[in-house]
């Protein structure tokens, strides 16, 4: 059955699922897009048409919102008749555009965790500070709400879930590697809004060890992963939304993230941050002026967005699960590459955008048929992968599994 779709946000993301939604508006109706600037939505909706993405001829329009306000979300849900609401706007306004769904009981998506603007790194798990607080209320007016269906969190989470599920009677450890072996050919940019971007590492990196909650800090731990088709890579020890829900689903494992970063990126990092430009708090300059550090460094990259073009290489990104089956130990890697070229010839934006907003689209498309509309609040490993995977294989983030762990047997996940 058909659901009407509207998407929130109008960055580098929202044109990744703008682009899906109409390859697959058999499925999913007519088609809607908002953000606060409404041009940049007419744009997205011109870039659909120019790549002739529309499946079957049917509505896409656009919209103005502010996604701060969940009553002018709610409204706007009312007013597109939208039944399944995917927010990749910024994270700042999840918890808002979450109140306008259960208002009209549409269905929720989002690709990552709530943040405050005033606040960084609060106290573990993190889903339970915003989101979680919402799950009763969904139950109870039966709305469902998926959280973190992008790629990490949402497909990293489904990996883990489907390597236990398939390959395990106990699990021990989940380890999530995230390697961007691409290059944008910039001095410096960051592949999505820099302020969240750079707000994932200048707070405390948590992870889940041993049963409980352990601190470290950011590139503090690194070590080298010998990938698929990427190869040898750095990878440190992050701090990401994923672990808090799996730490609390799977309280057996411990469970880390890993990302990849050259030593380029480390070095400018490590500079904005010392000299206080990272910080989310406000200061005043010597002409009387409040401004926002992190906000300023924002305004003085280039836009992800604009990295699309000239952006060529791969990502790889899986987990590595080891666990225990039938008294022997086992391990198993599951994961996807993607090729940034490939992603802008398709749909005009990089890689990093794809591979976010692929899955949310593919989330949709199974609550439309019915698989995942839990008509409740779950995290993605919480909800069956196989459907999942079915739908990602066909819209573009086909999932592989190497059996015994990196260096194993590569194999599809259904073969």
């Amino acid at each position: 059955m058909k659901k009407n779709v509207l998407i929130i946000g109008a960055g580098g993301v929202a044109q990744v699922v703008a682009h899906k939604c109409a390859q697959n508006n058999d499925i999913l109706g007519d088609l809607h897009i908002a953000s606060r600037t409404k041009s940049k939505c007419d744009d997205i909706i011109a870039s659909v048409h120019e790549k002739g993405a529309m499946k079957v001829d049917g509505p896409f329009q656009a919209h103005a919102v502010d996604a701060t306000d969940s009553d002018a979300v709610a409204e706007l849900i009312r007013k597109t008749g939208a039944e399944i609401v995917i927010n990749v706007g910024t994270a700042f306004v999840n918890m808002h555009v979450l109140d306008g769904c259960i208002a009209t009981g549409a269905a929720y998506i989002d690709t990552a965790i709530h943040e405050e603007p005033d606040k960084i790194c609060e106290t573990p798990p993190w889903y339970a500070n915003y989101e979680w607080k919402k799950r009763d209320l969904c139950a109870e007016k039966g709305v469902t709400a998926i959280l973190g269906a992008g790629f990490d969190p949402g497909v990293v989470n489904a990996f883990a879930r489907f390597a236990i599920d398939e390959y395990m009677d106990e699990v021990k450890s989940i380890d999530i590697v995230d390697i961007n072996a691409g290059s944008h050919g910039k001095y410096f940019a960051t592949n999505f809004d820099p302020e969240i971007n750079f707000r994932e590492f200048t707070g405390v990196v948590y992870y889940w060890e041993d049963g409980q909650w352990k601190e470290t800090t950011m590139f503090a731990s690194g070590r080298d992963w010998d990938l698929p088709v990427v190869g040898s890579q750095r990878a440190y020890q992050s701090g990401h939304d994923e672990v808090h829900s799996l730490a609390t689903n799977y309280p057996e494992a411990d469970v880390r993230f890993w990302m990849g970063f050259g030593d380029h990126y480390i070095n400018v990092f490590t500079v904005l941050k010392n000299i206080g430009l990272l910080s989310e708090q406000p200061v005043t300059t010597a002409e009387g002026q409040e401004v926002v550090p992190l906000k300023v460094v924002k305004a003085c990259l280039p836009d992800p967005a604009s990295l699309a073009p000239n952006y060529t290489g791969k990502t790889c990104i899986g987990d590595l699960v080891k666990g225990v089956k039938d008294g022997e130990e086992v391990e198993v890697f599951v994961y996807n590459v993607a090729d940034h070229k490939e992603a802008y010839e398709e749909v005009g934006s990089q890689g990093i955008s794809y591979t976010a907003g692929v899955p949310p689209v593919a989330a949709a498309i199974l609550i439309a048929e019915g698989d995942w509309d839990a008509k409740t609040m779950k995290n993605v490993e919480e909800l069956d992968p196989k459907p999942f995977f079915t739908v990602l294989d066909r819209i573009g983030l086909p999932t592989r599994v190497l059996e015994g762990g990196l260096g194993g047997t590569d194999k599809a996940w259904n073969a």
